[in-house]
C-alpha cells in the first residue's frame, strides 16, 4: 500500500502481520500441542486424544520424542506469535521532494533499538538498484544507493514481486526521486 502526491511518496510495509504468518503460527501451535498431548498421554497411560490410544505408543522412546517435538514446536509458535504481535519489519518509507528528505522507519524486536528510524538527504541518493537472483529461491530486491553509506533495501526479500512489478516499482521511484536505475 502506498500514498503519493506531487511532492510526497509514502510506502507502507506490512511487516510480520501477514496472512501466511498467522496461518503458519496457528498450524504450528495446533500440531505441536497435538504432539505434546500424545507424549503426555503415553506417559500417563491415558487417552487424552481419542485418535491415538495410549497403549500403542510407548513412553520410551516415542513418547519422549513426541513430547520434545511438542515443546519445541510451542516455542517456535510463540516466537511467531510474538513477531506478529510486535509487527517486526513493519513501517514505512517516506520520500519528501519538497523538503528534500527521505525517512525510513521499521519496527524491530522489543528493546533498546525497537524503533529503527533512518533519515537521509535526497541529494545523497545516487541511484535505485534492482537485484534479481533467479532459481529455486528466487529473490528480487529493490535498493536505494546512498552516497557514503551503501545500499538500503526498500522491499522485503520475501515479497515475491514479479520482474515486471519490481521493474515498474523501481522506474516509478527513480522517476519520483529523479535518480538513475542500476542493476538487473
Amino acid at each position: 500500500m502506498s500514498w503519493r502526491s506531487e511532492y510526497i511518496w509514502i510506502e507502507f510495509l506490512a511487516g510480520s502481520r501477514k496472512t501466511s504468518n498467522f496461518c503458519w503460527a496457528f498450524i504450528l501451535f495446533l500440531g505441536s500441542l497435538g504432539f505434546l498431548l500424545v507424549g503426555i498421554s503415553s506417559y500417563l497411560d491415558r487417552n487424552l486424544i481419542s485418535l491415538f490410544p495410549s497403549q500403542q505408543i510407548n513412553f520410551f522412546p516415542q513418547g519422549i520424542v513426541m513430547s520434545f517435538y511438542g515443546i519445541a514446536g510451542l516455542f517456535i509458535s510463540s516466537y511467531l506469535w510474538c513477531t506478529i504481535t510486535w509487527n517486526v519489519g513493519g513501517g514505512y518509507d517516506r520520500f519528501d521532494r519538497k523538503e528534500g528528505i527521505v525517512s525510513i522507519f521499521r519496527w524491530g524486536f522489543p528493546g533498546k533499538n525497537r524503533r529503527i528510524f533512518l533519515r537521509f538527504l535526497m541529494k545523497d541518493i545516487q541511484s535505485i538498484r534492482i537485484e534479481v537472483k533467479e532459481g529455486i529461491y528466487a529473490r528480487r530486491v529493490l535498493y536505494m544507493e546512498i552516497r557514503g553509506l551503501g545500499a538500503i533495501p526498500l522491499t522485503r526479500t520475501d515479497e515475491n514481486l514479479t520482474p515486471r512489478e519490481i521493474e515498474q516499482k523501481a522506474a516509478e521511484l527513480a522517476y519520483f526521486l529523479r535518480v538513475p536505475i542500476e542493476g538487473f
